[in-house]
C-alpha cells in the first residue's frame, strides 16, 4: 500500500535539501529531490548573527520548498524541518525561525549535534550496503559528525565545529591559495579533534564511509575522469596540488569539478586530507545517504504509527 506523500527538509550550514516521498512496502521511497547551495554559514558575523542577505537567501530557498510541497499536493503535518549547525550557534536563530514559519507553515527543529550524528547514522545504514564496523564522516558547512557503528549498533558518536564553509573564510580567503594554508587547516583539525581522535582509533573500524557534499564531490570529480571512486590519500594529494596550481577562486582547469562545489572545495580536500593523515585512513567510500535520509526514515516510520 502506497501512503501519501511527505517532505523531509534538513537546513544545513552549506546546502538546504529536501527530500520527498511514499512509504511502499514498509519503506520510504524517493519521489522528488530538492536542493540548493545556500552557504548559509558564510554570512555569520563577528558579532555571531547571521547576516540579512544570507538570511534573505536561505528564505528564498524556503519559499521554493513551500512551493514544491504545494505541488506534491503535502499536508503541514507530513513535513518535518530539521537545522544544523549555523542555526545552532547563531544569535538571531529564532529571528530566521519567526521568518520562516509563514513560508513553509511548518516550525524548524533546530537539533543538537549528537542527534545530528544519530540520523547522519540512521540515513547511512538505511542506504548502505555493508558488515563489520564502519567509521561515518560527515562533513558539512559548519560542523563535521564522527560515528562508529556495527550494524544497526551505534558505539561513538560526536560532532565538532568545523566544515568547508567556516575553514573556507578561516583559511582560504586569500589568493592565491598557499600550502601553509593546508597545514594551517590540518593543525586546526587536528586541535579540534582533541579527545575523540584517541576515542576513534580505540574503536578502530572495518571501512570508512563519508557522508557529506565534500565526498561527494571528490566521488563526483573522480568519475567523470574513469577513475575510481574510492578516495585515497593519493587522490587527495592530487587534487591538492591541482588547487595549488590555480590562482583564481573558480578552480575551472580541475577537469572534472562541478563549478557549484568550487567555492569550498579546497577547504573540503584540506579537512579530508588532515583526517585521512591524523587518523591513519586508508581509503573512503561515498554513502547512499545521510542526514536528510535519516529525517526521511524516522517521518516514515512517525506516520506508520
Amino acid at each position: 500500500m502506497q501512503t501519501p506523500a511527505y517532505a523531509a527538509i534538513t537546513l544545513g550550514s552549506n546546502s538546504f535539501n529536501m527530500l520527498v516521498a511514499t512509504t511502499v512496502a514498509g519503506k520510504p521511497r524517493v519521489e522528488a529531490k530538492y536542493k540548493r547551495k545556500v552557504r548559509l554559514a558564510e554570512g555569520i558575523g563577528c558579532d555571531g548573527m547571521l547576516s540579512e542577505s544570507v538570511m534573505q537567501r536561505g528564505l528564498d530557498c524556503l519559499a521554493m520548498f513551500a512551493e514544491m510541497l504545494s505541488r506534491h499536493h503535502i499536508a503541514a503535518e507530513n513535513v518535518a524541518v530539521v537545522a544544523t549547525a549555523t542555526l545552532r550557534a547563531i544569535t538571531n536563530a529564532d529571528e530566521f525561525k519567526s521568518r520562516a514559519l509563514p513560508i513553509l507553515g511548518i516550525p524548524i527543529e533546530v537539533i543538537c549535534g549528537m542527534r545530528e550524528a544519530e540520523l547522519i547514522y540512521r540515513g547511512m545504514v538505511a542506504t548502505t550496503v555493508g558488515d563489520g564496523r564502519r567509521l561515518v564522516i560527515d562533513i558539512g558547512g559548519a560542523s563535521t559528525e564522527f560515528i562508529v557503528g556495527d550494524g544497526d549498533k551505534l558505539l561513538f558518536k560526536t560532532s565538532l565545529p568545523m566544515g568547508c564553509v567556516t575553514f573556507k573564510k578561516l583559511f582560504f580567503t586569500d589568493l592565491p591559495l598557499q600550502e601553509r594554508d593546508f597545514d594551517d587547516a590540518e593543525a586546526e583539525v587536528h586541535r579540534i579533534l582533541g579527545p575523540a581522535e584517541a576515542e576513534l582509533k580505540r574503536l578502530g573500524w572495518h571501512t570508512v564511509v563519508g557522508a557529506s557534499g565534500t565526498v561527494q564531490s571528490v566521488v563526483e570529480l573522480l568519475g567523470h575522469r574513469g577513475e575510481s571512486q574510492v578516495i585515497t590519500l593519493a587522490v587527495l594529494e592530487g587534487l591538492k596540488r591541482e588547487i595549488l596550481l590555480h590562482e583564481d577562486a573558480s578552480l575551472l582547469g580541475i577537469h572534472g569539478l562541478c563549478p557549484e562545489r568550487a567555492p569550498t572545495f579546497a577547504a573540503g580536500i584540506a579537512i579530508l586530507l588532515a583526517l585521512f593523515r591524523l587518523l591513519g585512513l586508508e581509503n573512503l567510500s561515498l554513502s547512499g545517504g545521510a542526514l536528510r535520509e535519516g529525517v526521511l526514515l524516522e517521518l516514515s516510520q512517525k506516520l506508520l504509527d
